[in-house]
């Protein structure tokens, strides 16, 4: 669940597309995670290893047994 999510990592080509798209983003976020605020670090980039993605997101989750 969203809950497990200790890290995330977005690694973005477009700043100012990911700056224009942060109210829709923030709307998307509180309906898939709710009130989850993982620490999460945004890292710009020049591209990505599938040519037409503009953002991938890395995470990391800690699950209990």
């Amino acid at each position: 669940t969203p809950a497990h999510l200790v890290r995330l990592t977005w690694f973005v080509t477009s700043r100012d597309a990911y700056a224009g798209a942060r109210r829709a983003l923030g709307a998307v976020w509180r309906e898939v995670m709710g009130e989850t605020y993982p620490p999460m670090s945004v890292v710009i980039v020049a591209g990505l290893w599938e040519p037409r993605a503009l953002v991938e997101i890395e995470a990391t989750a800690v699950v209990p047994r």
